[in-house]
């Protein structure tokens, strides 16, 4: 009898791979998230609390947990962890999202689970001294930075997403691109920050064209832009206004590509509570406070609280009324009968 030279399926190693094993679950949510185009820090937030609350219930799988589960993840969040109201509705959302748009599991106790109260609090808002101290600590970009914020109302990603091409010098503009809720709005450009603006972008300038050079300068585009243009993340108009001082390999890029970042919103938060450390300042200081003031200040200018609606970016009047209470002097604005003994 002769023999085949063929190998048998047990001699075959190919012959043991199986289907392609599914994607993980949090790959999963990931791509859900990606396709719907949420924002990486939303992707990054939402994984995150996914893979605590999986890790709190010893690895079981969400599908086999119930509203006890999900209710006792959140009250340990409160009760052990002491996570502010806020953070905690941070982390339900990222459950009803697996559940209802990845798991996709019409379950009618998810709506039930406890929305954890966030109290109203008035925003930290420095004064006009307390704002120059503070500018006066820092120097180059994160100067740069800071004072964007204090002169737009930006919030800091919008300000370190700014593009070359959304400065509006001849117009005394900057055109703010998906912002909170993927709004555009147009914001003022201070003209003590023209001068400023105009160096860093030479600045940012040079380094594109370095990275050019070395064949690279290719930058992250939204959506599907990189595909309708593929030219168009090496024009310089789509570079980072405060680019990052290294290139690192985009996570979502498929395959992976080196591009160069903005510059990362850690480093600005530290520099911002550094430079308020040194002035001595007592209240809790950290970038977004600067929009608190931007927005304050305007109003104490006389500004119709319309016009400071727009410039912040406000789907609604109330929520720019919160600074409005700021304004109160003397509680309500009235004198203490103490004063007039």
């Amino acid at each position: 009898m002769e023999t085949s030279d063929a190998a048998t399926p047990e001699e075959d190693g190919a012959a043991f791979i199986g289907p392609p094993r599914p994607p993980r679950l949090l790959d999963q949510l990931r791509t859900h998230l990606r396709t719907r185009h949420y924002s990486i820090r939303t992707e990054q937030l939402y994984v995150d609390w996914v893979r605590r609350f999986i890790r709190f219930h010893e690895m079981r799988h969400p599908r086999d947990l119930g509203p006890g589960e999900v209710e006792a993840f959140l009250s340990h969040l409160a009760e052990v962890r002491g996570v502010s109201a806020s953070t905690q509705n941070q982390a339900k959302a990222a459950l009803l999202y697996l559940y209802k748009q990845v798991l996709d599991l019409s379950l009618p106790w998810l709506d039930e689970v406890v929305q954890a109260k966030t109290p109203k609090r008035l925003p930290v808002v420095l004064t006009e001294r307390e704002v120059r101290d503070l500018l006066g600590q820092l120097n180059g970009p994160m100067w740069l930075i800071a004072s964007l914020l204090y002169g737009t109302g930006m919030r800091l990603m919008e300000c370190l997403r700014l593009r070359v091409k959304d400065v509006e010098f001849a117009r005394r503009e900057i055109v703010v691109r998906e912002g909170k809720g993927n709004k555009d709005r147009v914001t003022v450009l201070p003209e003590n920050l023209i001068e400023p603006l105009r160096a860093q972008l030479s600045r940012a300038k040079a380094v594109h064209d370095r990275d050019l050079a070395a064949g690279f300068g290719d930058v992250h585009l939204p959506h599907a832009l990189a595909v309708k243009y593929p030219k168009s993340g090496r024009a310089w108009g789509w570079q980072w206004v405060f680019p990052a001082a290294a290139r690192s390999v985009d996570p979502r890029s498929e395959p992976r590509v080196e591009r160069r970042h903005h510059v990362q919103p850690e480093s600005v938060q530290r520099a911002v509570r550094e430079a308020a450390r040194r002035t001595e300042c007592a209240k809790p200081v950290s970038p977004h406070v600067l929009r608190h003031s931007f927005a304050t200040h305007l109003l104490q200018s006389g500004y119709d609280i319309r016009t400071v609606q727009e410039l912040l970016g406000h789907s609604d009047v109330s929520t720019t009324m919160i600074y409005t209470h700021v304004l109160n002097r003397g509680g309500r604005g009235i004198r203490s009968p103490l004063d007039a003994l």
